[in-house]
């Protein structure tokens, strides 16, 4: 007796990426998602902060590169009001973004900015954290909530990181790393 609404709360593309009807996607063709990755409602997504410098690869090898914002790997899942912009700063008197690049099985929590240049795979970000300007995290990273991790810092790999300013608290335990693996909360979103 139930009917099936005609609009579902997310929207499945090709690739199998969930992306809620909700969310705020700004230049979306600057914006490669790697397949299997949840966008929940109220999440921000900056496509459009693209790189202004010309890059200082050749014209071939550089022109394509240039025009991705926002790098999104596959299994990554991103928490109601978290918001991704790609970093920007002067450079020789002109002000330019440059990409963010996102690994697989990546975590953000609800209401985190994250303006970093890369994250790993199988990383944790928790809730209310704020990732700074070219900050990179490598693998298997766990962010704990509300952490304020400074522009440029340098994560190491199975850290746990906390406190603000972040600094490493800890580390992942040996097995632990298996925590990471986003696949199972993948089939907990439906479409309808």
């Amino acid at each position: 007796m139930s009917k099936k609404p005609a609009k579902g709360e997310y929207i499945e593309t090709d690739t199998g990426n969930k992306v809620s009807r909700k969310c705020q996607i700004v230049g979306s063709t600057n914006i490669i998602l790697g397949g299997k990755t949840i966008i929940q409602a109220e999440v921000i997504i900056r496509g459009d902060l693209l790189r202004t410098l010309p890059s200082s690869r050749s014209a071939s090898s550089g022109a394509a590169q240039s025009n991705v914002a926002v790098a999104i790997g596959r299994y990554c899942f991103f928490s109601t009001g978290s918001a991704l912009r790609p970093p920007g700063k002067l450079f020789q008197g002109q002000f330019s973004h440059y990409p963010l690049k996102i690994g697989d099985h990546v975590y953000v929590g609800p209401s985190t900015v994250v303006e970093a240049a890369l994250i790993g795979n199988h990383v944790h970000i928790g809730q209310g954290c704020v990732i700074g300007k070219f900050a990179i995290i490598k693998d298997f990273v766990k962010i704990l909530d509300g952490t304020v991790i400074p522009p440029n810092m340098v994560i190491p790999s199975f850290s746990i990181v906390g406190g603000r300013p972040g600094r490493v608290v800890g580390e992942i335990p040996e097995g632990g790393h298996e925590a990471f693996d986003l696949r199972e909360l993948y089939k907990t979103i439906k479409n309808s």
